[in-house]
Order: structure tokens, then C-alpha cells, then sequence
């Protein structure tokens, strides 16, 4: 989620440009080559950083705060998502999106590890909202392997 909205966001900036006329159709294909290249990077670091494509995604979300990458370091934001994932995935109800009482459980879930690895309290709220959305986004996918593997 957080790696699209990015991604969103600068093809959006060169389509904004290319209409103002502020830049040449050359110049918007170098950037959307740029892009995918961006794109293509942003995979591989999954894989360097030895983590799944939903734990590179949790990760994200934890690392937009600059100051818990600070604070904690990569290793340790490695393992909160790793943790967040498996808890996530083991919490999760088919319609845990429209039932409160769930995402609350969750929502508490998610504040306990983060409290556990220490990331910065006054972040917290912000990295707990992201990390649920990030879940919203990832549960159809989920929700197809819960429901092959039952």
C-alpha cells in the first residue's frame, strides 16, 4: 500500500506535467521507465532483506516513520513485520473489515508488538492505522488461502 500510493503518486506527477505541457512525451517515457525500474528495485529489496512479499509490505508501513528506523534499525522492523503477519493472519475472520469488535482485537494486537519492540509510542497510533489498512488491502488474498486451506 505504501510502496503504490508512492509509485501512484509520481506516475500521477508525469501525467500532471505531460497535460500542462510543462514536459515532451520523450521525457515522460524516460520517467515511466524510470518508474518500473523503481518498481523492479523495490521487489529485489524484498528478497535482500529476506522478507515475503507480505512482510515487505508490514515493513513499509513501519518504515514510513523515519524516526522508528532511527530508533530501531532494519533488523528490528524485519521482525515486528514478520510477527505483525503471522498474528495478523492468525486473527483474521472473513468479515474482520465490517466487524468491529475484531478490528479492535487486532488493533490491540498490533499496539502490543509494536510496545514490545519498543517503536516510538508517540508513532504508534499512525504505524497501528497503517498497518490495518495494509491488512485490508492484503486480506483477499489471505482470506483465498484461508479458505483453501480449509
Amino acid at each position: 500500500m505504501v510502496q503504490a500510493r508512492s509509485f501512484a503518486e509520481m506516475l500521477e506527477r508525469s501525467i500532471r506535467r505531460y497535460h500542462n505541457r510543462t514536459i515532451e512525451t520523450a521525457q515522460v517515457i524516460e520517467e515511466l521507465i524510470a518508474l518500473a525500474k523503481e518498481m523492479r528495485q523495490a521487489n529485489e529489496r524484498g528478497e535482500e532483506l529476506g522478507l515475503s512479499e507480505d512482510e515487505l509490505a508490514f515493513y513499509d508501513a513501519l518504515e514510513v516513520n523515519d524516526s522508528a528506523v532511527k530508533v530501531l534499525g532494519g533488523e528490528t522492523l524485519r521482525t515486528i513485520a514478520q510477527e505483525l503477519v503471522e498474528t495478523v493472519k492468525k486473527n483474521l475472520t472473513i468479515d474482520w473489515t465490517v466487524r468491529e469488535n475484531v478490528r479492535a482485537k487486532l488493533r490491540v494486537m498490533v499496539k502490543r508488538i509494536l510496545r514490545k519492540y519498543g517503536y516510538p509510542p508517540d508513532k504508534q497510533e499512525k504505524a497501528t492505522q497503517t498497518v490495518l489498512e495494509q491488512a485490508e488491502v492484503l486480506c483477499d488474498s489471505w482470506t483465498i488461502e484461508m479458505m483453501e486451506t480449509n
